[in-house]
């Protein structure tokens, strides 16, 4: 299915469109998760977000700062319960650049779900308002709707499924500010708006689902922004759809979509503006011009690139060691592998070593797993240790699994850390060790599952267990049993298995900002039917025999019908009952008391 994006003209100034121009042709992706906003860069070049269901185009230049992308995981991702998006590789969503008469296109950056809009800010920076997967509440992989910033050559880590990033990887950008749940749509920055400085300044992103318009402040940080947000236009409903800042100073905004009625809103500021010198952050201006200058190097070869990169790989600023591992990996690997094999220093190492996990040859692994063990796991802090641990991860993904005498020895160096204080840390060494097949690992994780805070966390417990390879009758007991809402017990009189069912407060908060409950999403219980078949599929036929009553959960009582049609005698008040209550235990009829519920119902 293609999608057009055109350009309309005013050829002869008489204020009517009169010429229009077809400048990009997209396939695939209709509707809600296809092509979308478009917006015009100071570098007078053409931006546009398209939604995970767009093919890249083929004609992409090979000099695109977006490359060598994948679904990076050591155990094979589980698709989405009810088949959303399943078999669909990375990018997922993305921003290509190009020239505005449509030639020239590269892929800018991506690692996005479904973002409707992009705005730059005064600096000249490019964000979006990216979507959540709402079916994938309860699951440890939900990403919460986030305004992000879009840098060259920027993976915000969606996949598709089970396979989807955490914020910490360092081969991704962590979205500014998470916002929560909803379904985003327009983004405009306040630039030419008659509004205090500070709503001048700010992101307005748009929620369409919960009705809300968020201002969002970004404060400057190192290369990049941090940043907060607040209410600031709400209603029930608002379907808000897009917004600009009129040549009144005013902000106009629409509502509509999906069959419901349209209309266009203004929002002005009746109250004095304050004038204010802004004060501008040199040190922050001056990181971005590092990065951007970084970024000059992504995807084109130039011999001055590694020297100029490589000592900022070692940087504190997670977007300029980014920005630099981007430069290096466009030049020849050959040109620097040797340098990231004998890159001493603790954080610029593990940078060096995941560019070469990303692009280097299966043959260099296991000097790769030997420099890496050389900064393992003595001085490195806690978010090191889990770089650390990702860095082998994408190496296995991409070049292979190791022969078993290594497999082994990496276990053996990793395993004293599992289980850890962190869930972040216990999330990468039980998939990194059940990939390895450590001995143990199985109970060791199960065990896990149990003392898990949340019901998200013990899923992915789940999900990882189910590529275990070795496994004792007892332990595919205590795996099944969690399945049941009520796991049974054991022979001790302890259940099989502990099935919690929390979260964590900042999912319960994002659902309470928008007046609703937390609820699981659409696609979770048919995910854990998925993941119970793919566990029990390979049982032997001795085990399905032995395990025979954990395979499903008890039968769900059958809605009743009453057996006759019944009228309104009176409305009934409790003072009519009370004179009559202590004669409730006699002459009782429990198939008219059935039947009266079931009419009630």
């Amino acid at each position: 299915i293609d999608q057009l994006a055109n350009r309309l003209r005013d050829t002869d100034g008489d204020d009517q469109y009169d010429k229009l121009e077809l400048i990009r042709k997209w396939q695939g992706g209709p509707g809600e998760h296809g092509a979308h906003g478009i917006v015009a860069g100071p570098d007078r070049k053409l931006y546009i977000v398209n939604g995970n269901f767009v093919d890249v185009p083929g004609d992409i230049l090979p000099t695109s700062p977006h490359r060598h992308y994948a679904d990076d995981v050591v155990l094979p991702r589980m698709e989405d319960g009810n088949g959303f998006g399943a078999g669909r590789k990375p990018p997922g969503g993305y921003v290509v650049r190009l020239d505005p008469d449509g030639k020239n296109c590269e892929l800018f950056a991506s690692g996005q779900r479904n973002t409707y809009d992009i705005a730059f800010n005064g600096d000249g920076e490019l964000f979006g308002f990216d979507s959540d997967m709402e079916w994938d509440w309860g699951t440890p992989w939900y990403r919460p709707i986030r305004v992000y910033h879009i840098v060259s050559g920027g993976d915000q880590g969606f996949r598709e499924g089970s396979a989807k990033w955490p914020e910490y990887y360092p081969d991704s950008l962590p979205g500014g500010v998470n916002v929560g749940i909803g379904s985003p749509t327009g983004v405009k920055f306040g630039t030419g708006a008659k509004f205090p400085p500070k709503y001048q300044r700010a992101c307005y992103a748009m929620d369409w689902s919960y009705g809300r318009i968020v201002a969002v402040h970004h404060t400057p940080d190192g290369a990049s922004y941090r940043g907060s947000f607040e209410s600031f236009v709400s209603g029930k409903p608002l379907n808000v759809t897009d917004l600009e800042i009129g040549a009144d100073g005013a902000m106009y905004f629409t509502i509509g979509g999906r069959g419901t009625q349209g209309g266009l809103y203004r929002v002005s500021y009746t109250g004095p503006i304050a004038t204010e010198k802004r004060v501008v952050d040199s040190q922050a201006t001056g990181a971005r011009a590092l990065r951007h200058q970084l970024e000059s190097f992504h995807g084109r070869q130039d011999p001055t690139a590694v020297a100029a990169a490589w000592p900022h790989l070692d940087s504190p600023d997670r977007h300029l060691r980014y920005a630099a591992r981007l430069a290096v990996e466009s030049q020849p690997v050959d040109s620097w592998q040797e340098k990231a094999l004998a890159d001493e220093r603790k954080q610029g190492g593990l940078t060096a070593l995941l560019a070469l996990a990303r692009l280097g040859s299966k043959d260099t692994l296991n000097d790769l797993l030997t420099s890496l063990g050389r900064h393992w796991p003595d001085g490195l802090s806690d978010a090191q240790k889990l770089e650390a641990v990702r860095v082998a991860q994408v190496a296995f993904a991409r070049m292979g699994r190791p022969a078993d005498e290594v497999a082994a020895d990496v276990a053996k160096d990793v395993s004293p850390l599992f289980p850890a204080k962190t869930w972040p840390m216990n999330r990468e060494l039980s998939q990194l060790l059940i990939y390895l097949r450590a001995p143990g690992i199985v109970k060791q994780v199960l065990d896990l599952r149990d003392a898990a805070a949340t019901q998200e966390e013990q899923l992915h417990y789940m999900v990882a267990l189910r590529m275990a390879p070795d496994w004792s009758l007892e332990e595919r007991r205590r795996y099944l049993a969690w399945f049941q809402k009520r796991p049974p017990t054991g022979e001790n009189g302890q259940p099989l298995a502990v099935r919690n069912t929390g979260h964590t407060q900042e999912t319960l908060q994002w659902f309470r900002d928008v007046g609703r409950d937390f609820s699981d999403g659409a696609s979770y219980n048919n995910f854990l039917k998925k993941l119970r078949a793919a566990v029990t599929d390979k049982l032997s036929a001795d085990e399905k025999t032995q395990l025979a009553s954990l395979f499903s959960d008890a039968p769900s009582a059958t809605a009743a019908k009453p057996k006759r049609a019944y009228k309104l005698e009176r409305e009934w008040k409790t003072a009519d009952l009370a004179a009559d209550l202590d004669r409730v235990g006699q002459g009782r009829s429990f198939d008219n008391g059935r039947d009266a519920f079931a009419a009630a119902k």
